[in-house]
């Protein structure tokens, strides 16, 4: 096996002799062959041991195990020993995901200090097929067969071709010791109750099961890479981009195979599952324009024909606008010059901008959300309207409706923002002073 494992590592480029690596190593046969294994292939290493403190007596001495081996092997041995317990029940996670947790955050920190080429662990084949098993029952997508990355971040896998029994065969060849973790062998463990009970039974069923297995995930996985070209295509094509917004006409949808599966690729970077994906199709199907869903800061507004996506304003504080100050910047980034005109001012007839006539404006402005009840009094008209009708005249999708601010001067709504100044402070042929506000590209 050791000649395999150097072919491995050298002809992947996986490992590179010139450098140091952390090994994070239980006292499991699987990481202590991986520590020979580097021994005796001369790569420079340090080990990680990480002491839970789950199993009492048993957990010290893996502890004094490893550090045993890291003399044998004339290897620096780092330890921590963690509080398990407590921060499982403080932070709400389960036993597994806890201790995953703790000892991730550790490794990173470790190899970022030690400026390690990488934290090495010693998953193999049979490992790979338990996690790909488990990610199906977990109902995840074709992303779930991938498995795990031979290299992700600063983690390494370089056993991962190597099954169970190999390298059981070259701990039992070398005479080598491993300690065996008393908790591998409750089945209330997803993870061990596969291990345990499903790969038996499929190993009865066919022997060469599991090999077919993995060699089918692997033609979907190869297959799922080919998706993903083509969806990065759809994607450029059909998306388009408007900061702050992105759109997507619902036609681009109509008679396309898999749209379920474009369209969650498209949102799920901002935190939408799979689940709000038929409720979104449902809501396109119906023509149930309005409609809104929600995904942590983000939020997918269908208006009509086109789904807009883009941040969820909850809402800004009200600022105040002195009659020194030469900006405006909105929320969203939005910028606008205050110009102070006494001459030479020209009409702007750009809905965007917003000519006032400073003799009636009593500063300091105040910008703010606009609410409902909200009136103003439009310009062109000798009557005043709601802004929400206003709105809902314009067609305004409901995601943009919740970003639109009001500038006031007193009690009085003189501009809504980006849309429409009021009638009784426009400028005229008597105005002697303006107030420009002006977007900046």
């Amino acid at each position: 096996m050791l000649q395999r494992f150097i072919h491995h590592v050298r002809e992947n480029n996986v490992l590179d002799v010139q450098k140091h690596y952390l090994l994070a190593i239980s006292g499991g046969m699987d990481s202590v062959a991986l520590a020979h294994l580097l021994h005796q292939a001369n790569y420079q290493f340090s080990m990680l041991h990480c002491n839970y403190q789950l199993r009492g007596m048993e957990s010290d001495q893996d502890e004094v195990f490893v550090r045993d081996l890291a003399k044998k092997l004339k290897v620096t041995c780092h330890v921590k020993t963690f509080d398990t317990g407590t921060y499982m029940e403080t932070q709400g996670l389960s036993l597994q995901m806890a201790a995953r947790e703790l000892r991730y955050d550790w490794f990173e920190k470790l190899q970022k200090k030690l400026d390690a080429a990488g934290v090495l662990v010693a998953h193999q084949a049979d490992d790979q097929l338990e996690t790909v098993l488990l990610n199906l029952l977990r109902g995840t997508g074709i992303e779930g067969v991938y498995g795990m990355a031979e290299k992700r971040d600063f983690i390494i896998r370089p056993l991962l071709p190597f099954k169970r029994s190999e390298i059981q065969e070259f701990m039992s060849a070398e005479s080598l010791a491993w300690r065996e973790d008393s908790s591998n062998q409750k089945t209330l463990y997803k993870r061990n109750y596969i291990r345990h009970k499903i790969l038996p039974a499929l190993l009865d069923f066919d022997p060469s099961g599991p090999e077919l297995m993995q060699y089918s995930f692997d033609r979907i996985k190869d297959t799922g890479k080919a998706f993903f070209y083509f969806f990065d295509r759809w994607l450029e094509a059909r998306v388009k981009h408007e900061p702050p917004y992105e759109y997507l006409d619902t036609k681009d949808l109509d008679d396309v195979p898999g749209k379920a599966s474009l369209l969650f690729y498209w949102l799920r970077p901002k935190g939408f599952v799979f689940a709000q994906v038929q409720d979104i199709l449902g809501a396109v199907q119906n023509g149930m324009s309005g409609k809104y869903f929600l995904s942590g800061d983000w939020i997918l507004n269908l208006d009509r024909e086109c789904l807009i996506l883009g941040t969820k304003d909850n809402g800004t504080s009200p600022s105040l606008i002195q009659d020194h100050d030469i900006s405006l910047v909105l929320p969203d980034g939005t910028n606008f010059d205050i110009l102070y005109l006494n001459q030479d001012w020209k009409i702007d007839r750009s809905t965007e901008n917003a000519l006032l006539d400073k003799q009636f404006l009593d500063f300091p402005l105040l910008l703010r959300n606009w609410e409902e009840g909200d009136r103003f009094m439009p310009l062109g008209m000798r009557q005043f309207k709601k802004i929400s009708d206003y709105l809902i005249d314009l067609k305004v999708p409901l995601i943009k409706k919740k970003t639109i601010k009001v500038l006031c001067s007193g009690e009085a709504i003189i501009w809504v923002v980006g849309y429409r100044i009021d009638d009784r402070f426009k400028v005229t042929s008597s105005t002697r002073e303006v107030v420009y506000f002006k977007k900046t590209v």
